[in-house]
Formats: C-alpha cells, sequence, structure tokens
C-alpha cells in the first residue's frame, strides 16, 4: 500500500505515518478490486464502510424501479464515497455506488461518530477534521449539480456543466470524466437530445468536442441565460 499517497488524500491529510498505520488498523481496512459496472454498494442498504478510491474511478447514481437512471457524482483517484451512510447508523443507502471503470477501493470501516468519543487518539481526531472537510466539499459538488440542472434548455444544461468544469480545470479545453450516456443521465436529458445539442453547438462555434474532450470556443450566449460569470460559486 502506498502511504505517501494516502497521506496526500483529504481523509488521511496531516497523519504521520505512525498515526495512518494505527488508523488503517482500527478502521479494518480491505483493497478490493471492481470491475467496470460493478456494484460496490447498494441501494437499500446500510453500511459502516466507506471507500477511498486507489485506482480508477466510481460513479454514484440513482437507479429506480422502472429503469430510470441519474449520475449524481463522479468520483476519482484520492477522493471517498458513502462517507455520511457510513457514519450514519442504520440509514439505508438512497444510491449505488458503481465502478466507472476497472478500479481499485480501500474500504474503511468508519461507524457513527459517536463510536470517536471514548478515543482521544489524535489519529482520530484528525480523521474527523478530514471528514468534515470532506463533507464541506461534496455539499458544494451536490449545489453545483443542482445549478448545473436547474436550465430548462438541454444547451443551457450543457453550457452551465461544461463553464464550471473550464473554471475548476483552469482551461478552457479538457476532458470530463463522463461518456454521452453518462453525461446525459447526470444532466437529467436524453442521450440522443443531448447528442444533437452538441453537434448544434459545433455548427454554431461554441465548443469543440470528442469523445470525452471539449474545448470552449466562444462566450456563451446571453439568451440561453447562463453566462460564465454567472457559473461561478
Amino acid at each position: 500500500m502506498d502511504k505517501d499517497f494516502l497521506k496526500k488524500t483529504a481523509i488521511f491529510r496531516g497523519m504521520k505515518d505512525s498515526e495512518l498505520d494505527a488508523a488503517l488498523s482500527a478502521l479494518k481496512s480491505s483493497e478490493n478490486d471492481f470491475s467496470k459496472d460493478e456494484v460496490i454498494l447498494y441501494a437499500g442498504s446500510t453500511t459502516n464502510m466507506m471507500g477511498l478510491v486507489l485506482e480508477g474511478s466510481v460513479r454514484i447514481e440513482s437507479n429506480d424501479m422502472w429503469g430510470n437512471r441519474t449520475i449524481l457524482s463522479h468520483v476519482g483517484k484520492g477522493q471517498v464515497f458513502a462517507e455520511t451512510y457510513a457514519m450514519a447508523k442504520d440509514e439505508p443507502m438512497l444510491v449505488d455506488a458503481v465502478a466507472n471503470e476497472r478500479c481499485r477501493v480501500l474500504m474503511l470501516r468508519i461507524g457513527p461518530p459517536g463510536a470517536y468519543s471514548q478515543d482521544p487518539s489524535l489519529w482520530r481526531l484528525k480523521l474527523i477534521t478530514n471528514i468534515l472537510d470532506v463533507f464541506m466539499h461534496k455539499n458544494l459538488l451536490l449545489a453545483g449539480r443542482n445549478f448545473h440542472t436547474s436550465p430548462k434548455s438541454i444547451r443551457g444544461r450543457v453550457m452551465a456543466y461544461l463553464n464550471s468544469v473550464s473554471l475548476q480545470e483552469g482551461s478552457d479545453e479538457f476532458d470530463i470524466p463522463f461518456d454521452r450516456q453518462q453525461l446525459a443521465d447526470y444532466l437529467n436529458v436524453e442521450r440522443t437530445a443531448l447528442s444533437k445539442e452538441l453537434g448544434k453547438m459545433q455548427k454554431d462555434g461554441l465548443i469543440k468536442t470528442k469523445k470525452r474532450h471539449f474545448s470552449l470556443l466562444l462566450p456563451f450566449s446571453s439568451s440561453d441565460s447562463v453566462s460564465r460569470k454567472d457559473v461561478r460559486v
């Protein structure tokens, strides 16, 4: 296990080697490999485990009984998932955690916050502080998704999403973590309608795109009610 990598992740940031060793032992850490589209944690189940992505990526999605899928977030290397459910005792998961590609995940048995009250170990205090920081950033991501899906038009949703990625990457040229179907599911639109709109946006000289790669070419039109300035949050 790459301890230097683990110490750079948000969940173990600030820990010394001895503290990291104590944390991994106490949290019953285990490495697990998952194939693409394999479900790691199921909706409807309860868990005291959270996952830290070591390789590949994981997507968080909602699937209803009618076969409709909504992708809520993408979890990349070094990021964590299911931490809220792991700390909320007996709370059924409302989402699935699915391997977005072949991936390796470090599972950690966290448990409810009360489990730490009797143990003043410095690593536990650092862990709780780090988890609170993760919660804060996850809330920002969820707020961002609400912003991405709030425009009524498909073009408006695409603009809001691409602009956010551009700001995060600090570049007008970037790769997104979703394929076309996943992007459609994330934006809550039909794939065919999304592909058609992306074609129109290329024809209008707003973007260039090939698979997951995008280039933003011109300032977005104010007629779509979403501008680059508006997307800054």
